[in-house]
């Protein structure tokens, strides 16, 4: 895989910065500097508590991911002080919400959507938004998070599918065969190398999707897996880096150009 030579002879120490809370300086602004690509980090009202809720993999996540995006393709990723990727916090009743491109949100069964959140999300998605859901492990988190996904799209209408590496999202740019499943770094160092942090409830990892009626996926939903640790992880351990990461970032690279594409 080519990914996999251009990521491991790139220069490993990429500069790290570690960060929790909300920083107001990170807010997504009213007018956004350029029109090139920016991820945008959606900020949920916590109602339960899974991970460290919208905060897991965060800021790093977005920040190493926006990195490789501009390394591995043509394409123009917006940039701040210092040649430093852009990346902002948005909240659901923002305004800035439809000047994102493509969310991200960790640790997604923490959420809790009000009334208008639901709908604002929904208008969001259905005006060609794009959302990536990440880091939900077994059985419980899944469940808690396809009910708070029904305050947004029914699903007699907007049904949740499982996607294969048949569809063309797996492919955009890298072939990928199968599934990637990547643990918490934590949890993989802790276990000896296992990959499946709620052992045999997380087993197999999965794709899903909600499309519009058009056939569009508009919000994508990586289970039992954690492909964004496989980018914020990047540079603490370089047996991490060489197991997960250029497959971590096979798959990133090819939903962002999905979702910038559809």
């Amino acid at each position: 895989m080519a990914v996999a030579f251009v990521l491991t002879s790139a220069a490993y120490a990429l500069a790290q910065f570690r960060g929790r809370g909300l920083d107001r300086f990170a807010m997504a602004p009213a007018q956004f500097p350029d029109g090139d690509v920016v991820i945008c980090r959606l900020v949920y009202t916590e109602v339960r508590r899974y991970g460290v809720g919208w905060r897991t993999d965060y800021p790093l996540g977005e920040r190493n991911l926006s990195i490789r995006l501009s390394e591995l393709t043509r394409t123009r990723v917006s940039r701040g002080p210092g040649n430093t990727p852009n990346h902002y916090l948005v909240r659901l009743t923002d305004d800035q919400l439809f000047s994102c491109p493509f969310l991200t949100a960790g640790d997604i069964a923490s959420a809790g959507f009000s009334p208008a959140d639901a709908e604002r999300l929904r208008e969001y998605l259905l005006k060609g938004g794009f959302l990536w859901t990440d880091d939900h492990w077994g059985t419980e988190e899944w469940e808690v998070w396809l009910k708070e996904l029904a305050k947004v799209f029914p699903p007699d209408e907007y049904p949740v599918e499982m996607v294969t590496p048949a569809d063309p999202i797996f492919s955009a740019q890298f072939v990928i065969k199968e599934m990637p499943q990547i643990p918490n770094i934590g949890y993989w160092r802790g276990s000896g190398g296992d990959t499946s942090e709620q052992g045999a409830d997380s087993k197999t990892p999965h794709f899903y999707a909600v499309r519009d009626k058009h056939g569009r996926i508009m919000l994508a939903m990586t289970h039992n897996t954690d492909i964004f640790d496989a980018f914020e992880r990047e540079a603490d351990d370089p047996r991490f880096f060489s197991r997960f990461s250029p497959t971590g970032y096979a798959l990133g690279i090819n939903v962002l150009l999905y979702a910038m594409t559809h």
